[in-house]
């Protein structure tokens, strides 16, 4: 098939490219990132994705990430518009256009395909994430001798502190009791895994928030306004909090190394390498380091993000909270471990750390699964069997 990818500079993009050449397939991009159009650039985008379309005659239409623009243009042009969306949350999925017939929308969150399925909405489908463990392998198969081990715990993610973060730049803003009320939702969301409970609460607090931080909706969106609070605000926060205490509680017994566009952020024992490539660096943090952790953004409903597959697809070993997606797939013990809370995160960190060779099965496990059945291959071939 001829695609007509709509490129930006999403984690993957080389990948996908090398998969759909493997499988087959061809590409073309149009002369920009669909990441800088916006519904206000809806007619120089239809002028431009009319002239590809005419001249370049695809079959079909593929971005990560869905964009309404483009289904709105592939719906009128009754082309095929594939996307498949690696953020979690995503307010794009709460467009009216997702239920235009030319949409095919992959999510990797079961759960959050089955509240679309419920609701009758049919264009949205479950696919996990990938791993190009060809590309991933080949970084060993390089080198003249094994990459030793030189981080004993590792995490790379964000602090969502980047910018303040969103809710402490509203926060002086809101009334005393809107403030207390958010405090006490935040308290007990850390307490509970498995479930969020924040977009259903914010009832008592809707107005003070609407004024303080007032929602910026595409045309035609039905995203609730709880949802933006509760994912882009609240859950962001309470992330934060999460991933700070954790960090700070195994920085207390072991060294931790951190990367992070948050470059301010300082603990004892902890190391902040700043950023890292997601093609050059965060391959060998993961391939270099004993323990990888994996503390999922809160929000997210099931899924299995990126950051975890990437971990396996490296052959590094994987100590993440429990996600429900896990299962579909993967065996705990096996081909990864979970943590229960703080204190379970504690005791496994320093068992795997003391049994190297246990430590090393289950790394071998994952990282064998994704090359079994979750690469980018994998995953063309699955999306593209869907048009037969």
């Amino acid at each position: 098939m001829k695609i007509l990818f709509m490129g930006w500079r999403s984690a993957g993009r080389k990948d996908l490219e090398e998969a759909f050449v493997a499988e087959g397939h061809s590409y073309i991009y149009p002369p920009f990132s669909i990441e800088e159009k916006t519904y206000s650039d809806l007619p120089e985008l239809e002028q431009t994705m009319l002239s590809l379309l005419r001249e370049e005659t695809p079959d079909i239409v593929f971005s990560v990430n869905y964009y309404p623009a483009i289904s709105i243009l592939c719906n009128k042009c009754k082309i095929r518009y594939i996307s498949w969306i690696y953020d979690s949350p995503y307010r794009r999925l709460y467009s009216a256009t997702v239920l235009n017939p030319c949409n095919i929308i992959y999510v990797f969150d079961k759960e959050l395909y089955l509240e679309f399925h419920h609701a009758g909405i049919h264009t949205v489908h479950y696919m996990p994430l990938a791993a190009n463990t060809e590309r991933l392998d080949a970084i060993d198969r390089s080198l003249p001798t094994p990459l030793p081990y030189i981080y004993d715990v590792s995490f790379l993610g964000s602090l969502y502190l980047e910018d303040g973060g969103a809710y402490n730049q509203i926060a002086d803003a809101l009334p005393e009791y809107a403030k207390g009320y958010l405090d006490a939702l935040t308290a007990a969301q850390l307490k509970i895994q498995g479930y969020n409970f924040i977009e259903e609460v914010l009832g008592p607090v809707m107005e003070d928030l609407t004024k303080v931080c007032p929602v910026d909706q595409e045309p035609g969106s039905f995203e609730p306004k709880e949802y933006y609070y509760a994912n882009y605000v609240i859950n962001r926060r309470i992330t934060a909090i999460e991933r700070i205490d954790l960090l700070d509680a195994i920085a207390r017994k072991h060294t931790v190394d951190f990367w992070t566009q948050y470059e301010g952020f300082r603990l004892p024992n902890l190391n902040n390498h700043g950023y890292a490539d997601y093609y050059n660096e965060m391959p060998l943090v993961f391939k270099q380091s004993k323990i990888n952790l994996n503390i999922t953004l809160r929000g997210m409903k099931g899924g299995v993000p990126l950051r975890a597959i990437d971990i396996m697809g490296c052959g590094g070993f994987l100590l993440s909270n429990f996600q429900s997606g896990f299962l579909d797939y993967f065996v705990p013990g096996e081909d990864f471990v979970y943590f229960e809370n703080k204190e379970d995160l504690l005791y496994k960190i320093d068992y795997y750390l003391e049994h190297e060779e246990e430590r090393k099965e289950i790394a071998g496990n994952g990282h064998d699964k994704i090359a079994a059945g979750h690469t980018y291959r994998h995953r063309v071939r699955e999306m593209f069997d869907s048009l037969l």
